[in-house]
């Protein structure tokens, strides 16, 4: 190659470096996004739409700790002094057994200490904490500047948002989390008989308990009904066990079948049984009683 021909060629090369067209270029801006809105659905590790490669001061958040639970996310920029008065209130939410947390802090690791509702090792379980440049990004993509909430109940849905940090919206923020926490039940319970028959009628008295949908009754603790009835009232049985107990998925129903003489009536039932929770782990108890109140007259 003559020397003509590699002058050419290394001045084209610095003009195509130097143009604007191959200069360095920024990456583009991320799209806005909106903070979720009542009725939406938020399952415990956000949305699809946030970054999903978050470095957290604790484990990623977890569907088997958070299930049956209230979640609050919780977003919060590290030099907002609103955000460090709000700080207070959502430990208190925290201790609530019913209440998973997920804190997401505009800062360093050191600024989402500061910032951490779940307060180390104790808090294990309860919630988890994001920090560092993407979780920076989300809350800047979500037009964060404060303290914002996002409840959502056990169903997955946002039951309440509060983006401003006066104390009647903070309040407001907590009496929702706290009415919706102690509104979860492990099992509901429920009964059914007639108010009046007649002498020598066979009649059914039921007792019905539903599970939470993430539970199921345990095999190692069999359930047991028993009715206690006086001596005018006669019964196909009064104590029911194991396959007596009819369990459909998350139901169980005990029913006898009894009869009786003339005369006003109250009877009681009381039933003991276990449950497991085979999402989040562990297991518990559940007793319960009903009373029939009824009339045997001609």
């Amino acid at each position: 190659m003559n020397r003509l021909v590699v002058s050419v060629t290394v001045l084209a090369s610095a003009m195509l470096l130097g143009s604007p067209a191959h200069a360095e270029q920024k990456a583009p801006a991320e799209a806005p996004l909106s903070v979720p809105k009542v009725g939406d659905t938020l399952a415990p590790n956000g949305s699809p739409d946030w970054p999903q490669k978050l470095d957290w001061l604790y484990d990623r958040p977890s569907f088997k700790d958070a299930t049956g639970k209230v979640v609050l996310h919780w977003f919060c920029v590290a030099k907002v002094s609103g955000c460090a008065d709000d700080l207070a209130r959502v430990i208190t939410l925290k201790e609530n057994a019913k209440v998973y947390v997920i804190a997401y802090i505009d800062g360093a690791k050191g600024e989402a200490k500061k910032l951490d509702p779940i307060r180390g090792e104790e808090g294990v379980g309860r919630g988890t904490v994001a920090y560092g440049k993407n979780a920076t990004s989300l809350i800047r993509r979500l037009g964060v500047t404060g303290p914002v909430s996002v409840v959502v109940g056990i169903d997955n849905k946002v039951a309440f948002v509060s983006t401003g940090q006066s104390p009647g919206e903070l309040d407001a923020r907590d009496a929702k989390v706290n009415g919706l926490s102690a509104a979860i039940k492990d099992f509901t319970t429920s009964s059914d008989g007639p108010r009046a028959v007649k002498p020598g009628e066979q009649f059914q008295l039921s007792m019905t308990i539903k599970l939470a949908s993430w539970l199921k009754y345990s095999a190692r603790t069999p359930a047991e009904f028993k009715l206690t009835a006086p001596a005018d009232i006669k019964c196909n049985s009064t104590t029911l066990r194991g396959a007596q107990l009819k369990v459909t998925d998350q139901t169980m129903l005990a029913q006898v079948s009894c009869s009786g003489t003339k005369g006003v009536y109250e009877l009681r039932g009381t039933i003991n049984f276990g449950f497991d929770n085979p999402v989040g782990g562990g297991s518990g108890l559940g007793t319960d009683s009903a009373t029939w109140k009824f009339e045997i007259k001609p």
